[in-house]
């Protein structure tokens, strides 16, 4: 899973995948008692994911929090309703086709509460009983718009949760595509996401991320996918042709972030770059620059007031 790492998209945190903490693998834990004063030494990365590039590329330096530093980086509860979520759906398409009904889905809505409320980062939430009832609703919103892209029943399915961990552009890429499943017109490789949909002209951008996983199927199983889908639940459907030019185009992208990445690795040097997303950023307040960002903006208005970092800033 990619994401609760949150994906960072048009609404931070709502993503349903996660690998936080496998793709890296960069430097330990701090031991207790250690201070955010202690330095460590930066190593090379072992492998690198979709939400990994997207983090370095956004801001070296919450990367650097992150996958070096290890600091607590615990998930929202967007990005843990959107998980909850993900299981309930990746156990419907496991089903047989005319079982893949919404009232099997309240079932197994049902089963999977019982891991989710004993789940050490969903305690960690401690929200009230209004707060418990928000989270069930939010997670069954999400669930139950798969219903408005398309009937489950008539999914092909060939695999859900397929690992991937396999060499692409000279690049050690490693993650989990939601769905394979096979149409007319081939395979075609599908993710979930339970956050707001992107503007239209953001939407090529986004589709980045199954492109990856698209290369990455045709490695290791020598196919071509026909298509790359970002299914936005209860939303719209994005989705492009799977081409050998913009694989090349996500691949050559990804093999850039790479190269940069090593290089910052050996220098020790991860810059702060400070932007719009610094209003969800969980390592806000270990930033200088992140936390002046976050204070500007809501002086000048354009910071949404949800935005967990005003807390620190303000």
């Amino acid at each position: 899973m990619e994401s609760t790492d949150a994906d960072l998209g048009a609404d931070p945190g709502q993503s349903l995948l996660s690998t936080a903490g496998l793709e890296a693998d960069a430097g330990a834990p701090p031991a207790s008692g250690e201070t955010d004063s202690v330095v460590h030494i930066p190593v090379p990365p072992k492998h690198l994911s979709p939400s990994s590039a997207s983090v370095f590329r956004q801001c070296p330096q919450r990367w650097k929090f992150r996958y070096i530093d290890r600091l607590p980086d615990p998930p929202g509860e967007a990005a843990l309703a959107g998980t909850f979520a993900h299981r309930v759906l990746e156990d419907l398409l496991s089903l047989e086709p005319q079982d893949r009904t919404m009232d099997r889905a309240r079932a197994l809505a049902t089963e999977v509460w019982s891991d989710m409320q004993d789940d050490r980062d969903f305690r960690a939430l401690e929200l009230d009983p209004d707060g418990v009832r928000n989270f069930k609703w939010a997670a069954w919103r999400a669930i139950e718009g798969l219903w408005d892209l398309e009937d489950p029943k008539t999914v092909e399915l060939i695999d859900t949760e397929t690992e991937v961990s396999v060499e692409i552009g000279g690049v050690p890429f490693i993650g989990y595509i939601d769905r394979v499943e096979s149409t007319a017109d081939g395979l075609v490789i599908s993710d979930y996401k339970s956050g707001r949909a992107p503007g239209r002209r953001f939407s090529s951008d986004r589709l980045e991320q199954v492109l990856l996983y698209a290369a990455a199927f045709a490695e290791l199983q020598g196919t071509l996918p026909a298509r790359a889908r970002l299914l936005y639940l209860g939303q719209r459907i994005d989705e492009a042709e799977v081409t050998a030019e913009n694989i090349g185009e996500v691949t050559e992208r990804l093999a850039a972030t790479w190269e940069e990445l090593l290089r910052r690795s050996e220098t020790g040097e991860f810059p702060a770059d400070p932007g719009p997303l610094c209003g969800w950023c969980a390592f806000v307040r270990h930033c200088p620059e992140g936390l002046a960002e976050v204070e500007r903006r809501h002086q000048a208005g354009s910071l949404r007031p949800d935005a967990p970092a005003l807390a620190e800033a303000v």
